[in-house]
């Protein structure tokens, strides 16, 4: 078993927003077994509220990845600049090029985890992504698991808001007029692949189906689903409250949690609803859900297909061309899922 206790430890994940807090888990047992350890977590800049004022991690490094340090040479400086602080321990939680290589830069004094094929002769224990039996939470888990931790308890996915993003979303749901004691339902239409989204004007009418039962409807999401949101409010006879584009990353969190019920396509914005605890129903495909699934059990999946090829990376399905698309979820069935969570959670 590797020993934890009483280092420097630094882990480094350069990944998206929902795979982001789909490492918070690993977070937590790792804080639990690193008794007297300074933890440092390494992550994009652009997703980093998400971890912001997480407990279990004492400081937070940001890599502009995608602007100014989008080059090796940057990533080396980053690395060379971070290896001053002697870590003992360097944990790699994604064998992508870009973090593999800053990883590598670092040089601990033990360099665990994964990596990309080219850095594995620089690491001291290599540990392999488990694609194929573990949702994605539980893939990070496992890391730890093979490096000898048999106690992975956690209480699921994380993200801890401060008290100026709770006054934004406060504030800004006083400005649209909205009560403290008005049930919402949250909807989040977009997601970075076209063929995760399911059509506007079915979100339309869901949202018009549960203000005519007298919820709030508001519509989530970040500035590049400001068209598709424009459309389905258009088409809808209630006027919702729209947020998209509005909050930052910490904030959406903090809107959120304000949610009865939150419907969404397969994005980041699902898992950080799943971080609110707030019920929701998720509408899949081609993506399998037992890999990249809401990490709760206060969720409904509605999936789009019976069928998944395991170890087939969702690019190379639609390129195949036989998915059919989420459109073939039915408008009722999102309905009758909405209705069965707001009557299990009511007396929350």
């Amino acid at each position: 078993m590797i020993n934890l206790r009483h280092k420097r430890i630094i882990v480094t994940f350069l990944m998206h927003l929902g795979d982001l807090v789909l490492i918070t888990p690993f977070l937590q047992v790792l804080r639990r077994h690193a008794h007297g350890s300074d933890i440092t977590l390494v992550v994009d800049e652009k997703v980093a509220d998400v971890v912001r004022y997480n407990p279990n991690v004492d400081h937070i490094v940001t890599v502009d990845k995608k602007g100014k340090d989008n080059s090796v040479g940057a990533l080396w400086r980053i690395g060379r600049e971070l290896h001053k602080n002697h870590y003992d321990i360097l944990i790699n939680l994604h064998p992508n090029e870009r973090t593999s290589f800053l990883a590598a830069a670092i040089q601990a004094k033990q360099f665990v985890g994964m990596s990309h094929f080219l850095i594995r002769p620089f690491m001291d224990t290599y540990t392999r992504l488990d694609r194929l039996h573990f949702h994605a939470a539980d893939m990070y888990l496992n890391v730890l698991v093979q490096l000898g931790i048999d106690d992975y308890r956690n209480d699921g996915l994380q993200l801890v808001t401060c008290p100026a993003w709770d006054k934004t979303a406060d504030d800004f749901y006083a400005s649209q007029g909205v009560g403290p004691n008005d049930k919402l339902v949250g909807f989040n239409i977009g997601s970075a692949v076209p063929q995760k989204r399911w059509p506007p004007d079915r979100f339309a009418a869901v949202a018009d189906y549960f203000a005519d039962k007298g919820y709030t409807c508001v519509f989530f999401g970040g500035t590049m689903d400001e068209e598709m949101v424009g459309e389905a409010v258009s088409l809808m006879r209630h006027k919702p409250v729209v947020g998209t584009g509005k909050f930052s990353i910490g904030e959406l969190a903090a809107a959120i949690r304000r949610c009865s019920l939150f419907i969404t396509n397969d994005s980041g914005p699902m898992h950080i609803a799943v971080s609110q605890r707030v019920p929701l129903v998720a509408l899949y495909g081609p993506s399998n859900p037992k890999f990249y699934g809401p990490y709760t059990d206060r969720a409904i999946v509605l999936e789009s297909t019976t069928h998944y090829e395991v170890g087939k990376s969702m690019k190379k399905i639609i390129k195949e061309g036989k998915y059919k698309g989420i459109s073939v979820i039915p408008l009722s069935q999102v309905i009758q899922a909405g209705e069965e969570l707001l009557e299990r959670y009511k007396e929350e």
